[in-house]
């Protein structure tokens, strides 16, 4: 009975270890960047009869496009250059010094008394001092820096008209892949000449690298290590 018993605690605690990882390793796995990152656009419609009226400017037409030859994304399926340029930096420092220093003196004023207690009240003489101090310090700094240039798509359009845009460039080399995605919401009038806009004014970005092969996972820890950290630690 108690070899049947430990066994079941045994093959409990396995059960609850696995389960941890597999949890973990979904977790570690989420990307950055949810979502589809390329739509097909909305077919044209059928027009059985199209009368030619000689004007320049025809329905469906884009407004900015009335003077200029360059087209620009305006809607779903339209592709969009994305200049991207952050950098990070971030420093904070923090110093505590403290100090304190304390004293007592009690001295009596002399004179005799029978009483033991009264006397020795009269003639105290006594002293006491003292000090604590603390000194604390701590410093944090974080840098980081991406740039680059990619095309995406619009893959949605909100109803103020911004651009809902999403894209991502994979490079396999020698066994590995690393993959850039992008995401983020586009006003239009931020697109500059070439049908570009730079990272800075697209709102919500979501940048991230990902990559996989031999390279990337010696660089990580393996699951099972991330579960031992995490789950057997005690302190």
């Amino acid at each position: 009975m108690f070899n049947v018993s430990m066994a079941a605690r045994r093959g409990g605690l396995l059960l609850l270890v696995s389960g941890g990882a597999l949890l973990s390793a979904c977790a570690s796995n989420e990307a950055l960047v949810q979502g589809p990152v390329q739509v097909m656009p909305a077919p044209d419609g059928a027009y059985v009869e199209r009368v030619n009226n000689g004007a320049i400017y025809q329905p469906g037409m884009a407004a900015a496009s009335l003077f200029t030859t360059e087209r620009r994304a305006r809607q779903v399926g339209d592709s969009l250059k994305v200049a991207i340029s952050e950098s990070l930096s971030a420093m904070q420092k923090s110093k505590t010094d403290t100090s304190r220093d304390n004293k007592l003196a009690v001295k009596g004023p002399g004179g005799s008394s029978n009483v033991g207690i009264v006397d020795r009240l009269l003639k105290a003489d006594a002293t006491a001092a003292g000090s604590d101090s603390y000194k604390g310090s701590g410093d944090t700094e974080a840098s980081g820096s991406l740039s680059g240039q990619m095309a995406v798509s619009v893959i949605n359009v909100l109803p103020n008209g911004h651009l809902v845009v999403a894209g991502e460039r994979s490079i396999a080399m020698n066994g590995g892949l690393q993959t850039l995605r992008f995401s983020g919401v586009v006003n239009p009038q931020d697109i500059r000449t070439g049908n570009q806009v730079q990272s800075a004014d697209v709102v919500n970005a979501r940048m991230e690298i990902a990559g996989k092969g031999e390279v990337s996972e010696a660089a990580r820890r393996s699951w099972l290590q991330r579960v031992l950290t995490s789950s057997l630690a005690i302190w």
